[in-house]
């Protein structure tokens, strides 16, 4: 028997039939996502995933490992815009004190530069969107998110294989 679960509207749903919903949803606000961060990057010569790279190493640098981690990808992806930003002066290799063979990424002038061209854009949808959903529920969204992606990791299913 197929266990089922009451989704808070007075409707009982089975649990494999949450799992395909919650996954089609996610594929869905993953591509809204990739085109509207596309929107914003473009103006700044950034495509999403140039953002999401250089996003990550912002606050310090990490080896490209580590970005794939906290991204959920592979290394090989991370290692392919990693160099793109290298070469086009967004973003530099230096030194691991941990780690001799695993240099750092970190962003150069030109990436934080960049960065910031596209904040104002940034600042904008998140205040659309908290009106949208209202401050609240935007909060719930992320905190749910955020569990889903625990609750994964937790059974097996770890983002960063």
């Amino acid at each position: 028997m197929t266990e089922r679960a009451a989704t808070g509207r007075g409707e009982e749903v089975a649990h494999p039939e949450l799992l395909s919903r919650s996954a089609l949803g996610v594929f869905r606000l993953n591509g809204q996502f990739l085109a509207v961060a596309d929107e914003l990057a473009a103006p700044a010569g950034l495509t999403a995933a140039w953002w999401q790279v250089l996003g990550a190493v912002l606050p310090q640098p990490l080896p490209v490992s580590g970005v794939a981690r906290a991204m959920g990808i592979t290394r090989q992806s991370v290692q392919r815009i990693a160099d793109l930003l290298v070469e086009r002066g967004l973003a530099a290799y230096e030194p691991n004190p941990a780690h001799r063979r695993a240099k750092l990424l970190t962003p150069t002038e030109a990436g934080r530069a960049a960065i910031q061209e596209i904040t104002p854009g940034h600042a904008a949808l998140a205040t659309r969107l908290a009106q949208e959903l209202g401050a609240a529920d935007f909060a719930e969204t992320v905190r749910v998110l955020e569990r889903l992606s625990e609750a994964m990791d937790a059974i097996g299913h770890r983002s960063d294989r």
